[in-house]
């Protein structure tokens, strides 16, 4: 009887409970809350166990569903130039809220150690896109790179034509396996997200994030104007629909990002939250894993922006016009080569702030509560991935405009490869 009461609780709410428990359990019982953390780490590595696969699967099907290779030209195009176009705008409000808060004060901390990091260049991030193995590419989860096979897998299968039909077919067959696995381990979403909270409340409790409450508060403001005014802005004026039912139907995978702080792990759920709003299953899987990888508002925009102005605050050390100029160019572009994982925003901002000349040490300052920070930027980047799928997707007739609109509940179910 009980089990049968939860199995009729919508899905979002599910998730919505497991993270206010977990952060009850992580205030209540302090430290001692960490021993829930396996319970995250179970889930976090159930979902890596999906990635590499289903990327693949994902993207050969749904590029091959598209067939015509206009369709796939013009849908790329637009695709990535919103990812461009909110980038900036995100780095543009980063800078904006930074320049109006005084984030510094009279803030003394003991600086950690900052390793450091090797750094690669453009052209290097363009190399690295190609996977000279592309088996050891999947193996090790390199999911840009993945990504990049994947999509000239799938090409050459239209162009072949008839010839690669058995291999076509394989690979939908293989896709169908996947999802079904996917739904199987998205039943644990709750419980994961209920460790996870518990772990980061416990671990760094409220007295740790005092000190630096006025950065923090910068990060999640310029994040919350971000999502609620750009993202729908662009939902409302260039999609036509209703922001209101996009972010309703958005929550659970928005809940997951925060908890999980992975733009990949958050994938499956993200997929499934589009195809709720009638995003095509084909248009899905091309745009979420695409999204996952080159579209960081939150950890390629708004956070450097932000995280430099910080640092300059802190060593007493003026920006000019320039050094912001330069700030929201460098964030903008370079958050195209940002992974979708934990502490990548990092990377992005040891660029920029060797970009403008400010001390790398800056960094250990805000090293301590990067996890806290890290949970709205990844929100930020899966929201915006969503919101392109369905802003582009109601453009080129890839969106339902009536299963948009529908009040039904958002289950666990996972997208599919069948049109």
């Amino acid at each position: 009887m009980i089990l049968q009461t939860i199995s009729r609780i919508p899905f979002w709410q599910k998730v919505l409970a497991g993270f206010i428990l977990g952060a009850l359990v992580g205030v209540i019982l302090g430290e001692s809350a960490t021993v829930l953390k396996p319970l995250g780490d179970l889930f976090i590595g159930a979902i890596k166990m999906l990635v590499a696969p289903l990327v693949f699967c994902a993207i050969v099907v749904s590029i091959t569903s598209l067939g015509s290779q206009t369709s796939l030209k013009r849908l790329s195009l637009k695709t990535l130039g919103m990812f461009m176009l909110t980038g900036t705008i995100a780095s543009l409000i980063g800078l904006a809220v930074g320049s109006m808060i005084d984030m510094g004060g009279t803030m003394q901390l003991t600086a950690t150690e900052v390793r450091e990091r090797n750094i690669p260049g453009f052209a290097q991030v363009l190399l690295d896109m190609i996977p000279v193995n592309p088996f050891a590419s999947l193996a090790e989860g390199k999911v840009l790179q993945i990504i990049v096979f994947a999509a000239l897998v799938g090409i050459a299968i239209n162009k072949v034509g008839e010839k690669a039909e058995p291999l076509k077919r394989t690979i939908e067959a293989g896709a169908e396996v996947m999802f079904q696995l996917t739904r199987m381990v998205l039943k644990l979403t709750p419980i994961g997200v209920f460790g996870l909270m518990a772990w980061v409340v416990g671990e760094y409790g409220l007295s740790t994030l005092l000190p630096l409450g006025k950065f923090i508060g910068a990060i999640y403001i310029a994040a919350f104007i971000h999502i609620i005014f750009v993202y729908g802005g662009l939902v409302k004026f260039v999609g036509g629909l209703s922001p209101l039912q996009f972010f309703r139907k958005a929550m659970p995978a928005q809940l997951v990002a925060f908890s999980t702080s992975s733009s990949f792990g958050t994938l499956p759920a993200s997929t499934r939250a589009v195809e709720t709003m009638g995003v095509s299953k084909r248009y899905s899987a091309f745009v979420m894993p695409l999204g996952a990888t080159m579209n960081m508002d939150g950890c390629g925009g708004i956070y450097p922006a932000i995280a430099a102005i910080f640092i300059a605050q802190i060593y007493n050390i003026p920006l000019d016009t320039l050094d912001y100029v330069m700030i929201a160019v460098t964030a903008t572009v370079a958050s195209v080569g940002t992974a979708g994982v934990p502490g990548s925003a990092m990377v992005m901002l040891t660029v920029t702030l060797g970009v403008i000349g400010l001390p790398l040490e800056g960094i250990a300052f805000i090293a301590a509560i990067d996890r806290i920070i890290d949970m709205i930027r990844t929100a930020t980047n899966v929201t915006g991935d969503m919101m392109t799928a369905v802003v582009i997707g109601k453009s080129e007739n890839e969106l339902d405009e009536v299963q948009f609109y529908s009040n039904d509940n958002q289950d666990i179910t996972p997208v599919s490869s069948q049109q």
